[in-house]
């Protein structure tokens, strides 16, 4: 084909599923990503050129990265010919299209004056010979890491016209000690597992925390002096405040898209109904009104619709309807009960777990109900989050046979399963948009 982009289409097709790719000839694909599996880009990465072994530590975690997406194949650096290539200088491209690497990432790490890192990359397409991408970044030596997901976002996004998902991190429910005496404590992570901070001391239970639109904030419901409450708690400084205090139990706590709203699942005489507060006026609103169990809700991105469960029909099913509490609308129908919808940052998809056959599947389909496809199933899948770019799913399983709660994440072909590794059992995993 004419452009690295053509020879890439039908990979970063794979992913986009029912949407359209824009080609540098302006024609469009659409590619149904249940066609098959992703065959991986095989990709060439260079240790970093740097005083110290800090360049080494950023191109390995870009290396995992993109190995991770399941987008990419890092080739095994045993394999180059070209040694010690930097930033300075152009690549021998024959010696790396002798290894089929389709693309080269180098780079270079140097000190500053004022203390700070500057991080460069170049990325070449090895078989046009010509350069794709090249940035620079400047750091504190500690956020060394966090440029690293940057660079991992910017190939991603090169190669395959969709935005990445690297740079972001994901709040979660650590667990630890016996099943029957388990201490549940709020914690945040990069995507990848690494850099675990603990929000919350661990003496009251927390459940279902949320990410804010603003990045900033977090919602999560929390059990304190026995009573159940949601707060809003400030990333940065650690700060929490009780939205309110409601009679019953409340459940799962979502953001609005605007960051303006909480909406939420109060429990009253046995009987659970949708709720949204104004973070404003404190003022709320009762969107559901039956005699069930409705829960989980969610917006859509553009905040005009909300998805939830309920079990009004005498099973959990799916619902969605407008953010007024209007026409509300069941859109699932298949065997088992269905639980924990989310929207799609993109709007296309409703993820979702499903019960069925003595099996936990984690799922989507479309806002209309149609088009349901099962990612994974499992003796105990739930909670399924969205990354930024919707085209990730981060979900937690349990292992029959005991133990806890451990973290994956998937991608919508459903071939790319990953363990994300944490110090302990987690669980109620929440992705953060991308960060600023």
């Amino acid at each position: 084909m004419p452009s690295f982009a053509k020879r890439l289409c039908a990979l970063a097709l794979a992913l986009a599923g029912f949407i359209a790719f824009a080609m540098p000839a302006q024609a469009v694909v659409e590619i149904d990503i249940t066609q098959g599996n992703v065959q991986p880009l095989p990709i060439a990465i260079a240790d970093f050129q740097s005083q110290d072994g800090i360049g080494k530590q950023i191109s390995d975690v870009v290396s995992a990265d993109l190995k991770r997406s399941g987008l990419f194949a890092p080739i095994d650096q045993a394999a180059f010919i070209q040694k010690g290539l930097g930033t300075d200088t152009s690549p021998n491209f024959q010696d790396w299209t002798v290894i089929n690497a389709q693309a080269l990432v180098v780079g270079r790490v140097s000190p500053e004056a004022d203390g700070r890192l500057r991080v460069e990359f170049r990325l070449w397409d090895t078989f046009a010979g010509q350069q794709l991408d090249g940035q620079q970044f400047y750091t504190n030596p500690e956020n060394w890491r966090r440029v690293a997901h940057i660079i991992s976002d910017a190939i991603y996004e090169r190669l395959t016209g969709e935005k990445g998902y690297f740079d972001t991190r994901v709040v979660f429910v650590a667990e630890s000690g016996d099943k029957a005496n388990r201490v549940k404590r709020l914690a945040i992570m990069d995507q990848d597992g690494a850099n675990v901070r603990y929000l919350t001391d661990g003496r009251d239970l927390v459940l279902t925390p949320r990410f804010s639109p603003n990045r900033q904030e977090v919602t999560y419901m929390s059990f304190g002096n026995g009573e159940p409450r949601v707060y809003l708690l400030q990333l940065e400084t650690g700060q929490r405040e009780i939205v309110g205090n409601f009679p019953g139990m409340t459940f799962s706590p979502r953001f609005s898209p605007d960051g303006q709203k909480v909406i939420m699942s109060l429990q009253q005489n046995g009987n659970a109904n949708i709720y949204a507060m104004d973070l404003r006026s404190r003022a709320t609103t009762r969107l559901t009104s039956t005699n069930a169990i409705d829960t989980s809700p969610s917006y859509s991105p553009d905040g005009n619709r909300i998805v939830f469960e309920s079990d009004r029909g005498g099973r959990q099913q799916l619902y969605v309807m407008n953010a007024d509490g209007s026409n509300q609308q069941r859109i699932s129908f298949g065997d088992g009960s269905y639980s924990t919808p989310v929207w799609s940052p993109r709007g296309d998809l409703i993820a979702f777990t499903k019960q069925t056959g003595g099996q936990f599947q984690i799922g989507v389909m479309r806002p209309d109900g149609s088009g349901e496809r099962i990612l994974t199933s499992g003796f105990h899948n739930e909670g399924p989050t969205w990354a930024p770019n919707g085209r990730v799913l981060m979900f937690f399983r349990d292992q029959k046979g005991g133990g806890g709660p451990q973290l994956y994440s998937i991608d919508l072909t459903g071939y790319n399963e990953q363990k994300i590794p944490t110090p302990s059992y987690a669980s109620d995993p929440a992705w953060s948009p991308l960060l600023d």
